[in-house]
């Protein structure tokens, strides 16, 4: 089971490797506002995961600066998300709002939407 789930795993990321999304192109000063804004975001993943990966293209397709965070590898950043964010799943977007405030935030589909929301309109 272990070398079924690698192999899927690397085929995951051949396939995302060939397939990549076009990052939009923006105007210096949006793309400005936008670096500013996501600096406050984290994206805790796993390099093979395919929902992670899904994430990981939204992030792209959109042109977004997202912290990537290897939950997987980093012992730290495992606990990190376990004692903070409340479970040791993946994907999981951090958002530290201006307040000091953290949101975590579980499930590709609502990280997505999440991202959309915040920054379609910005472009």
């Amino acid at each position: 089971m272990v070398v079924l789930r690698l192999l899927l795993g690397q085929l995951i990321l051949i396939i995302d490797s060939l397939t990549k999304p076009n990052p939009i192109a923006r105007e210096d000063k949006i793309q400005e506002k936008i670096d500013l804004l996501t600096s406050r975001l984290s994206l805790y993943q796993f390099n093979a995961c395919p929902f992670c990966v899904r994430v990981r293209r939204q992030i792209r397709r959109q042109s977004l600066k997202i912290d990537l965070k290897d939950a997987k590898n980093d012992i730290i950043l495992k606990e990190e998300l376990k004692k903070e964010g409340g479970k040791y799943k993946v994907p999981c977007l951090r958002i530290d709002n201006e307040t000091g405030e953290t949101k975590w935030l579980y499930e590709s589909t609502e990280i997505i939407r999440y991202l959309r929301n915040e920054f379609s309109t910005l472009s």
